[in-house]
């Protein structure tokens, strides 16, 4: 690549030129994103590109083509759901719950970023993800593949492999919670350019959770443990519904992050 002009990307002035766009469009943290957007351009051209993008309303991390994930850059294609930081909660209690892990599945994976997350900080484990939306599957090929894993396409369980049955320590189902009268409320930066899939969780935004729950038991190895992230007004009753099919459950919340997770595991 010949060497940058004095108007390239680089350049001061056009720094502050993407600042004053950025924060012109309603981006709080217009210097920071900046910053990300100007080292994901290679060319002035394709800065022009990206900004437009952001300044139209595109998600950050589809616009570098990016997100951050307990410290990994975890690959996001448009379609796909954009791993939140608050997810990295739900990470953090499944290697408390089971440090020693060696078999883990991320169910409902969208990007694959907590099943990445966990192999990372884990070591040497059988990961196995799986999504129904062949979009999520894509993307989570280039991040579950990057760590050794295997990524299924299908409906929940129905995607994975029959020899799992009973073998799987976590079972990470970041799973759709948000009440379907609730979908068009959430922010335009999910509403627009987020998979209805991955956010709509029916009438009381429980109805993947209760699925995943009823047959978690038969695929858990005795301690195995299921994890999924909720909401507080919804964590009383996804606790009745781990209990009822038979997993120890309890709750876990992280104020800082505005996280809660139903933990049920496998007597």
């Amino acid at each position: 690549m010949p060497p940058l002009s004095p108007s390239s990307p680089l350049s001061p002035s056009t720094r502050d030129s993407v600042v004053a766009a950025l924060r012109a469009a309603g981006c709080v943290f217009a210097e920071d994103e900046a910053q990300l957007i100007l080292a994901a351009a290679r060319t002035p051209e394709e800065l022009t590109a990206l900004v437009d993008r952001r300044v139209a309303g595109l998600p950050l991390e589809l616009v570098v083509g990016w997100a951050e994930f307990r410290g990994l850059r975890i690959a996001v294609e448009p379609g796909v759901f954009v791993p939140r930081r608050r997810t990295e909660f739900l990470v953090e209690q499944a290697l408390a719950q089971l440090p020693d892990a060696s078999v883990v599945v991320d169910l409902c994976c969208g990007s694959g970023a907590v099943g990445a997350a966990l192999a990372t900080a884990l070591g040497t484990v059988e990961l196995h993800a799986a999504d129904i939306d062949p979009a999520a599957v894509r993307c989570s090929r280039r991040n579950v593949g990057a760590v050794g894993g295997q990524v299924h396409e299908g409906d929940l369980f129905a995607a994975l492999p029959g020899e799992l049955r009973g073998r799987i320590d976590i079972l990470a189902a970041n799973v759709p919670y948000v009440p379907t009268d609730q979908v068009g409320l959430l922010p335009a930066e999910a509403r627009d350019h987020e998979p209805l899939v991955a956010l709509d969780g029916g009438a009381d935004g429980l109805d993947v959770l209760r699925r995943v729950a009823a047959e978690a038991a038969g695929w858990l190895a005795p301690g195995g443990c299921l994890l999924a992230e909720t909401s507080e007004r919804q964590a009383a009753a996804a606790l009745d519904a781990f209990a009822g099919s038979g997993l120890s459950a309890r709750l876990a919340v992280s104020e800082e992050l505005f996280a809660d997770v139903v933990i049920g595991v496998r007597p």
